[in-house]
Formats: C-alpha cells, sequence, structure tokens
C-alpha cells in the first residue's frame, strides 16, 4: 500500500494512491469486491464485482472543490442498485481519505440513494446527491452482519440496580455480527461473540500472559474461567466479544451497558450509553496502528448497535498513559479521575458527533 500524498491547502482533496481490491459486505446482499484502477493523483476507476462478475463500475475524480463519483449506465436508478451503491460509496471514501463529502453525479433523487443522501444540490443536468461522510459511517447498511442485532423499544426492566433499573436489553449476538475492511491496514477486522465451548482454551491462554494479567486480574484455571464466562452469559448488560484479523483472532473484549455496570454510580449515566473492555492477546499484533484500529472499530460498532447511544463511555487506570493516548486519538475526552475500590480511574467519554466529524474510518 503507497503512502498518502501530501495535500496542498488550496488544491483540493487528492486520492490516496492505491490501487487494489477492497471488500465489502452489505447487509442486505452478499460480499462485493471493488477494485481500484488509479489514473492519476486525482482520479480512478472503480469496479464493483461480486463472485467475480462486474456488476457497477464508477469514476471517482478529486477536484478542487469537490470528489465527485460518477456512476456508469443505469446503476443507482431502482431500489435494488443500494446494496452495490453503498459499497462503492465506502471506497470512494477509502480512497479519499481527507474528503468529507462525496457528491454522486446526476443522482440527486435516485431511488438507491434515497438511503445515503441526506442532501441534493442542482446542476444543469440533473440533481447530484450529497454524501456526508459523518452521516454515511452512522448508516447500518454495510459492517454489521445481517440479523446480528435488533434494537429494542424503551420498555422499562425490573431486572438490574434498583437505584439504575434499565430498559429491557436484547439478546447478546451470536456468532460473527460486524466486519470492516481497513484500507491503512490492508486487512478485514471482524467481531464475533464468544463462545466458551470453543473458545475456553484461547481465552484462558490470554488471561495467563502476565502483562494481560496485570490489569484483568484474571489469571486462573480454565474451570475458573469458564465459570467467569457462564457468569456473563446470564448477565443482560454485558458480553464477550472476539476480534480478528482476516479471520485470525487477535484479541478480546467486553462491551456493556454503561447505566447498570460498575460505572454507572459515578457519572449522570443515559440509559443507552456504552462502554467496553479489552485486550490483545495475539501478541503477533500489538502496535499503535493495530491497536488504534481496535479503539476506533469498536467505537463504530457500539453506535451502529444502537443509534440511541449519544456517548461510549470508559474507565481506565488514571496512571495508564499509553491507554489514555488511544483514547484521547479515537476521540474520547478525558471528563474526570475518580476512585474505584480498585483503582484510581480516568472517566473517559466519546461523543457521537464528535466521533463521526472527526475519526477516519
Amino acid at each position: 500500500m503507497t503512502l498518502r500524498p501530501c495535500i496542498d491547502a488550496a488544491s483540493g482533496t487528492v486520492l490516496d494512491g492505491w490501487a487494489g481490491t477492497s471488500r465489502h459486505w452489505p447487509v442486505a446482499d452478499a460480499d462485493i469486491a471493488v477494485e481500484c484502477l488509479p489514473r492519476d493523483v486525482r482520479a480512478a476507476r472503480l469496479l464493483a464485482l461480486r463472485g467475480g462478475e462486474l456488476i457497477a463500475e464508477a469514476e471517482l475524480r478529486s477536484d478542487p472543490d469537490s470528489v465527485r463519483l460518477a456512476l456508469t449506465g443505469s446503476v443507482g436508478r431502482h431500489p435494488a442498485d443500494a446494496p452495490v451503491v453503498t459499497a462503492l460509496v465506502e471506497a470512494a471514501f477509502q480512497r479519499c481519505p481527507d474528503a468529507r463529502r462525496l457528491r454522486v453525479s446526476g443522482l440527486g433523487r435516485a431511488p438507491a440513494l434515497l438511503a445515503l443522501a441526506a442532501s441534493v444540490e442542482n446542476t444543469p443536468a440533473a440533481p447530484d446527491a450529497i454524501v456526508e461522510r459523518g452521516l454515511f459511517y452512522q448508516l447500518p447498511l454495510l459492517w454489521l452482519t445481517a440479523g446480528a442485532r435488533a434494537a429494542y423499544p424503551l420498555i422499562r426492566s425490573q431486572i438490574g440496580p434498583q437505584d439504575r433499573l434499565p430498559p429491557l436489553r436484547p439478546p447478546q449476538p451470536n456468532g460473527p455480527f460486524y466486519r470492516r475492511w481497513l484500507p491503512q491496514l490492508g486487512t478485514t477486522l471482524s467481531f464475533r461473540a464468544i463462545d466458551r465451548r470453543h473458545d475456553l482454551g484461547l481465552f484462558h491462554g490470554w488471561m495467563n500472559q502476565k502483562r494481560v494479567a496485570f490489569y484483568w486480574e484474571l489469571a486462573q484455571s480454565e474451570a475458573e474461567l469458564d465459570r467467569y464466562l457462564a457468569d456473563q452469559e446470564a448477565d443482560p448488560h454485558l458480553f464477550g466479544v472476539i476480534g480478528s484479523f482476516d479471520d485470525v483472532p487477535v484479541g478480546y473484549f467486553e462491551f456493556y451497558w454503561a447505566k447498570e455496570d460498575r460505572l454507572g454510580p459515578y457519572y449522570d449515566a443515559e440509559d443507552f450509553d456504552r462502554g467496553w473492555h479489552g485486550l490483545i492477546g495475539n501478541v503477533e499484533h500489538l502496535g499503535r496502528p493495530k491497536t488504534l484500529a481496535w479503539f476506533r472499530a469498536i467505537t463504530h460498532y457500539l453506535f451502529l448497535d444502537e443509534p440511541r447511544t449519544r456517548r461510549i463511555m470508559g474507565e481506565p487506570r488514571a496512571t495508564h498513559r499509553k491507554m489514555l493516548s488511544y483514547c484521547a486519538d479515537a476521540a474520547y475526552e478525558t471528563l474526570k479521575e475518580f476512585d474505584f475500590p480498585h483503582k484510581r480511574a480516568a472517566l473517559v467519554c466519546c461523543e457521537r458527533e464528535r466521533f463521526f466529524r472527526e475519526v477516519p474510518l
């Protein structure tokens, strides 16, 4: 993968110069590959393929005042074209990582763009659809596995801390539920629910690494860790996750609802606040670029999973400077320090609007 060229502020956005194939997984369709064939620093040809068969084509061009995607032929003019158009839009944003918006030529009111474009701009020929990057990455059209999660209505539960009774929570996911191709790393990042029937050995090995045990304090036997995971399965406020690169297990994460978590009493928690803990168990995948990719992907998923979630909260050790630097690079703000029974913690918060405005995905 080539490095992104420097950008002259007066010349507008340029393409990142990358030639190759990206992967995209529309929720309503089979996976789509998009080949990028650069012409120069401002133009590329995008070819969308399903099962090796060409299904759509587009020209991507960056001019000083806009980034434009021109779909070839009639693609985009039928509602059934939405999956392939969505994949091409994602590929265009990946190729133009500094572009905040994408102009889709002549398709301002085309059926396949109605779920993507929040606005249109009139031109002499036909209106252009305007796709905003910060809005596009909030839409559940890619990345989530079909049927993995469904938001519940706001029904108050009587199960949970009596001073912080939560809404009724959806069931934990089973199997894979999120995946996204990372152009900067040239790999696919994915999440699947941990399954203690098959993952216990992996989980045990990771938790008994000295560097992991220092923070997690779970250097225990397989039998003890099996009980830990069994208790988690019976807890509606959190679930465990295996994160992978190209289907190779890399890390373990726990996603939780902050209101009924141990963190809940330490700030003014909202019903749909989320939080997470994590570790990288596969030592071959340590390092800042990959760890930062996990921070961003986890936060992205948690915002996608529940559209009413406005904040992702966290409580790393106040002295864990490396962790706090990752938080800062993923748009988490440190609000205060406070004392848990077992540690001095920093309360960090990532707000939805800021995340999608500032963090590259």
